[in-house]
């Protein structure tokens, strides 16, 4: 019995690919979990319409992401922090302040995307790094200075 997978089913396949399983286990244990779906030809056709449309999407989303990287590197971003009298910072610089001084700047970067090798606790210059997946990342130096 051939079938479309509808989400990843491990030893067997990923998600649209058409695989062939006995029928039993295309119905005890695929269709009852909503793994996959019996392959009518009107479903096939949906399926690589639905693939194409996807595609399509992504591209487009990687041209997006990949603007915003330009427009990201070489950005200065300045952010204010109480410190003692040694230079250290009372808490921490993290990821989630340098994603609300971006947004602030224009750029709606999601705080995930943000990579710091560990948070900033010290005055100074500093790097970060954003990462959009897909090899897109862009370098961002950070100045903490004191408030």
């Amino acid at each position: 019995m051939k079938v479309i997978l509808q989400k990843d089913v491990k030893n067997l396949g990923k998600v649209g690919e058409l695989v062939s399983v006995s029928p039993g286990f295309a119905r005890n244990y695929l269709f009852p979990r909503q793994l996959a779906q019996e392959a009518t030809e009107k479903r096939v056709k949906e399926f690589a319409h639905l693939k194409k449309v996807a595609e399509v999407k992504k591209k487009k989303a990687v041209a997006e992401r990949q603007d915003l990287i330009t427009k990201l590197k070489g950005v200065n971003l300045t952010i204010k922090a109480s410190a003692g009298e040694t230079d250290k910072l009372f808490g921490a610089v993290t990821n989630n302040d340098i994603s609300n001084e971006l947004e602030s700047k224009g750029f709606s970067i999601d705080r995930r995307d943000i990579v710091l090798e560990e948070p900033i606790k010290m005055l100074g210059q500093h790097k970060a790094t954003v990462k959009l997946g897909e090899g897109l990342e862009a370098e961002l130096t950070v100045s903490v200075e004191r408030a």
